[in-house]
């Protein structure tokens, strides 16, 4: 039991940096200006398709896919703030 607990722990402390490179990448996207943004933005959709496609060849999970697509998701529309 002691490997499962070990794993367990890692899991949570995994998700809990990713929540706060997430807290931190949202607040600096922000502050940067609308023009930057939308630079961003593009760079950020090129980004993304090469990875999908990365994705659609590695052995991943779906929870591990559908996980991506909402934040891709998410900070797109981030990036499309006013």
């Amino acid at each position: 039991m002691k490997n499962l607990a070990d794993a367990t722990e890692r899991i949570c402390e995994l998700k809990g940096s990713l929540c706060a490179i997430d807290a931190l990448l949202s607040a600096l996207i922000l502050e940067l200006p609308a023009e930057r943004r939308a630079h961003l933005l593009q760079k950020f959709a090129a980004h993304v398709e090469i990875a999908r496609t990365v994705l659609l060849h590695t052995p991943i999970s779906e929870h591990t896919i559908n996980a991506f697509e909402r934040d891709v998701h998410r900070t797109s529309a981030l990036l499309q703030r006013p």
